[in-house]
């Protein structure tokens, strides 16, 4: 996974100054944009302000110069090759945003895209070389704004005398810094779109259903929703296992005398043995991920199923899909792609498969299917293709609209043997081939003229949604359930994975339990 960033911060005298709320920065010119980084939208989540919701940054003197990315949250090593957090600033100003714009003209108007970052509410930064939104700002003449938000213990873990989803509540930060700010930078405070993948499509599902995001933006876009959910008991009880990984309570007391960089170990360590709990933890035992939204019925009162149900976003437009093969990839970085015995496809079944008839079901609908096929079919379902999928029918019941797609092209990498796997959407979005999961999925290759196409298509459908709402294919309804197939001939068709469908029906994504 690479690190470096795509242009290194050297100094733009020639720079235009855009004064933010809280004081002047200026940014850098970057092949026909202008780009701000590392621009505070909160107070530093240290000290006392530790484990606090965000605060709203202090006022500076003078013009501050915006070139470099701020410092990543802290944060476990990599999913890939086991690397360590992205190179990037030290101190602890963690949570900065980013702004790629055309021109910052106050008069311009322009849509606003703002995405959250994945990563298994473990890691992720906006610095990633992979997040380059130059490409998506350029081809769709907008403002692209990223961010980072805690992850981890400091924005997620259950602990006593702290908010919940404190990784959330920064992410409402940045977008009230967006309402307050946008406009200098040429943006359309009341035309914002806010996207995400994976746990950051998890945050964008979360943001659809607090209060607190309520008018922040005005369409969504979910890229592999996870249907991951914590309810307040089972996030304290893990909660209680990390803080003991760390030989203290969880509380905030306790906690905020560890050091905010010795305690990303915790998660690491627990995430290792999460399975020797199943009896306690059930599902979420063996993702190996001791950290999710939790549905604490204040910062998020219910479920994003629940609450697009009831109406609580019939008002902003909404895209969303997954993509065919979304499992494979945790098995392929497990070593355990082609490795699957019938044993451990039983148990997966058994694990995850709805309902108390879940395995006979699964075989019968997939009778050709072999054991590595059933078993990441099962995961693939439960953790991000019926979620999605919930998402969006959530969205119809509740009186809104909702575009669907599902990505079928393969990744090149590993001779197409990674198929359409998670986070393939991330390098074709974003154009960044030659960059962290990139890497992997593309081989080092160079991109061929067909996923050179995809790639901007892909951009050309996410830029049209967040200008007009329509992302170039018919919305999804329950009688001809029209998804957009994203391959190398896009097409539109009723929803591919109709099998699974039907075994899913009337399935209630509900927060994971305390067993």
């Amino acid at each position: 996974m690479t690190t470096s960033e795509p242009h290194p911060p050297t100094a733009d005298p020639t720079g235009p100054v855009v004064r933010t709320a809280s004081g002047a920065v200026r940014g850098r010119h970057e092949s026909g944009l202008t780009v701000f980084r590392g621009i505070p939208f909160a107070e530093p989540p240290v000290g006392e302000a530790r484990f606090a919701a965000p605060r709203p940054a202090r006022a500076w003197d003078g013009v501050r110069e915006a070139y470099a990315f701020g410092p990543p949250p802290p944060q476990e090593p990599g999913f890939v090759e086991g690397r360590t957090a992205p190179a990037a600033a030290a101190g602890d100003d963690w949570l900065t945003v980013n702004v790629w714009t055309p021109d910052p003209d106050p008069a311009a108007h322009r849509p606003v895209m703002v995405w959250l970052y994945g990563g298994a509410y473990r890691l992720g930064h906006s610095g990633s070389p992979g997040y380059d939104a130059r490409r998506i700002a350029s081809d769709g003449d907008l403002v692209v704004v990223t961010l980072n938000y805690r992850v981890g213990m400091e924005g997620f873990a259950h602990i006593e005398g702290a908010p919940a989803n404190r990784g959330l509540l920064d992410q409402v930060a940045a977008l009230e810094w967006v309402r307050d700010n946008i406009t200098a930078f040429g943006g359309d405070p009341g035309q914002v779109t806010v996207f995400g993948e994976s746990a950051g499509a998890g945050s964008v599902a979360a943001l659809l259903a607090m209060d607190r995001a309520a008018g922040l933006f005005h369409r969504a876009i979910a890229q592999s929703v996870p249907g991951t959910y914590f309810s307040d008991a089972l996030a304290r009880d893990i909660g209680t296992a990390l803080a003991a990984e760390a030989g203290v309570r969880p509380t905030v007391a306790d906690l905020s005398a560890v050091d905010p960089g010795k305690l990303t170990a915790v998660g690491q360590s627990l995430g290792a043995r999460m399975i020797q709990y199943a009896d306690r933890w059930g599902q979420a035992a063996p993702t190996a991920t001791p950290y999710a939204p939790v549905v604490d019925g204040d910062v998020l009162p219910v479920t994003p199923w629940q609450a697009l149900a009831a109406g609580a976003a019939r008002d902003v437009d909404l895209l969303t899909g997954h993509n065919r093969d979304e499992y494979r990839l945790f098995l392929a970085l497990a070593g355990r792609l082609g490795q699957i015995t019938e044993q451990q496809a039983t148990a997966a079944l058994r694990m995850y498969a709805p309902g108390p008839d879940g395995e006979r079901a699964y075989r019968a609908a997939f009778p050709e299917a072999s054991a590595g096929e059933l078993c990441e079919r099962v995961q693939t379902d439960w953790l991000f293709a019926m979620p999605t999928l919930r998402l969006a029918e959530a969205q119809l019941a509740g009186g809104g609209r909702a575009h669907l797609y599902e990505l079928t092209w393969p990744a090149p990498g590993n001779g197409g043997a990674l198929g359409a796997c998670h986070g393939l959407d991330i390098p074709l979005l974003f154009g960044t081939f030659e960059a962290d999961l990139g890497i992997l999925l593309f081989a080092g290759t160079e991109p061929t003229e067909q996923a050179r196409a995809l790639s901007s298509r892909f951009r050309a459908s996410w830029t049209a949604f967040a200008r007009t709402g329509d992302p170039g294919w018919p919305a999804y309804d329950a009688q001809r359930r029209q998804v957009r197939v994203m391959d190398a001939e896009p097409t539109v068709a009723p929803y591919p994975q109709e099998v699974s469908r039907r075994l899913w029906e009337g399935y209630d994504f509900a927060p994971l339990p305390l067993l």
